[in-house]
């Protein structure tokens, strides 16, 4: 059972650098110098092992957090300074891609089942519709409308600290569907009704099967 929530009192809120340094000290030094401008053999095999990562982005409209995924080397080394994020098939909503056009600035945050440490990325993208380099992210015969050319400013992993406290791989603490909202209940009462519901949720899971690409 999750505990009460309450607002915090705003007389603890933290407002400047020196306040927030003096609360947590100096950074471990290890966590500076994992830190590198380009993928090294070690980080290129994480990302090419991963078949999941978070896309963040900002625009003129604020921050955006999507979720990527797809086999485990989805997302393509071009070389040391360069990822390739094909765009699959979605909602068309592509607010990371309207974010980039305004700014290119972005965020990868890598996972992989079972593996508590995680990757991050971050760097500046351009969306591409260069037809050589679709045709080669081709998947059942559909290739993607864009793929994110991403240059990386800095990349370095994270310890395993958060994973271990979420338990997130564990499979038996794992949520069931019982209490956890589903789809169709979240956008109907985000729609006030207009759409979603059971209907929304009934095969589901066929259709989203069947629109992967």
């Amino acid at each position: 059972m999750p505990r009460e929530a309450r607002m915090p009192s705003p007389d603890h809120t933290l407002t400047s650098l020196d306040e927030l340094e003096a609360l947590y000290g100096s950074p471990d030094p290890r966590s500076r110098a994992k830190e590198t401008d380009q993928l090294t053999a070690p980080y290129r095999a994480f990302v090419e092992a991963a078949p999941f990562a978070v896309l963040a982005t900002r625009g003129p409209d604020g921050l955006d957090c999507s979720p990527r995924g797809d086999a485990p080397g989805f997302v393509r080394v071009a070389d040391p300074h360069t990822l390739l994020l094909p765009d699959r098939r979605g909602n068309n909503r592509i607010d990371s891609l309207r974010n980039i056009l305004a700014d290119p600035a972005v965020s990868l945050l890598f996972l992989i089942p079972g593996i508590g440490e995680t990757l991050r990325v971050n760097g500046t993208a351009r969306i591409s519709t260069d037809p050589d380099l679709l045709d080669g992210f081709s998947v059942q015969g559909r290739v993607p409308r864009t793929i994110l050319v991403i240059r990386i400013a800095s990349v370095f992993f994270q310890c395993s600290r958060a994973v271990v406290r979420a338990d997130l791989w564990n499979s038996d603490a794992r949520a069931r569907r019982d209490g956890v909202p589903t789809a169709g209940a979240m956008l109907a009462a985000a729609s006030g009704d207009r759409h979603g519901g059971p209907a929304y949720d009934d095969g589901l899971a066929d259709r989203v099967r069947a629109t992967l690409y």
